[in-house]
């Protein structure tokens, strides 16, 4: 295919899919089990529906991050424990009555997102390896630490139990205007940064000493991009709480369509990713009648066994 053609190509393709968002998004305000009132559609489910709409592109964008950064497929927030610090800042918020206060979860999720971060980083600075891998190894250690601490956390607060185990499997139920107001910005910001970094991220795909031959300072671009996918997860998981998989199985379906070119595959990633938690959602809340699934039951449902696909396919 020549340049051009491909560049049509990938140009009505991202017509195609904003306008299939856009189409699903108008569906699903008309979607539910309630009668669809003025009160129902503009207070209840237009919030969900965008909230899902940038959580889902914020997941898969920050899969396709750690998957180029990492330069492993199997890599997401999930799994690098990421996600994890964060739900353990906000159990804590849960459990100390935090959570009725404005931005309260989400001060401490960024707090212990942060903090796994930080660990994650200086287990593979000690390292006598110096590789990603190790850095990798450490997150998905990492990742059944926070679980464990999580588990326990449940276990010694009884009364908050139950909060704390639906918000783990994510849940777009009590998103409210205010909570798009403070995402969007910290959505915009990150977005920003991180494809103002795209063209590096480009080169260290060739590998690390390729990279800085080429004047790219890889520890550089890789603290900066691990601090940006830190706060839109944090952000995501403090609002929605912990939806697996997404950052895992969008990216690499983008990649497979429309190659490794990281603005392609940031572009590709957050529309797929949106249109999949918008449809995910939808389902949560329509599937059945007088309750509502976890949104995280739906995407796992689809997501695990892609994962043990990719597993056996590729080895």
């Amino acid at each position: 295919m020549s340049r051009p053609t491909a560049r049509t190509a990938k140009a009505l393709s991202f017509i195609l899919l904003l306008l299939l968002l856009s189409a699903l998004m108008v569906a699903a305000a008309f979607i539910g089990t309630a009668q669809s009132t003025e009160f129902v559609i503009v207070h209840l489910r237009i919030p969900r529906i965008v909230m899902s709409v940038f959580a889902g592109a914020s997941l898969a964008l920050c899969g396709a991050i750690f998957q180029s950064v990492f330069r492993n497929p199997v890599c997401d927030p999930y799994i690098l424990g990421i996600s994890s610090g964060a739900s353990i800042g906000a159990a804590l918020a849960f459990i100390l009555g935090l959570d009725f206060y404005l931005f309260g979860v989400t001060a401490f999720a960024l707090t212990t997102a942060f903090l796994t971060l930080l660990l994650m980083l200086g287990i593979a600075r000690f390292s006598k390896i110096k590789s990603t891998y190790i850095m990798l190894l450490a997150g998905i250690s990492l990742n059944f630490l926070m679980a464990s601490i999580l588990t326990l956390l449940m276990v010694l607060n009884h009364q908050e139990m139950q909060k704390i185990i639906f918000w783990t499997m994510g849940s777009f139920s009590t998103v409210s205007y205010y909570d798009i107001m403070f995402f969007i910005p910290i959505f915009m910001v990150c977005l920003f940064f991180t494809f103002l970094l795209s063209k590096d991220l480009n080169l260290m795909q060739l590998g690390d000493a390729q990279a800085q031959s080429l004047g790219v300072n890889t520890q550089r671009v890789l603290y900066a991009v691990l601090f940006l996918s830190s706060v839109l997860i944090a952000a995501t998981v403090s609002i929605c709480g912990v939806i697996g998989f997404i950052g895992l199985i969008i990216p690499h379906l983008a990649r497979i369509v429309w190659g490794n070119n990281t603005k392609n595959l940031f572009t590709f990633s957050m529309l797929l990713g949106a249109i999949f938690m918008l449809v995910a959602d939808t389902l949560a809340r329509v599937l059945v009648s007088n309750a509502e699934l976890p949104v995280g039951s739906i995407t796992a449902l689809v997501g695990a066994p892609y994962f043990i696909y990719m597993l056996v396919r590729k080895g």
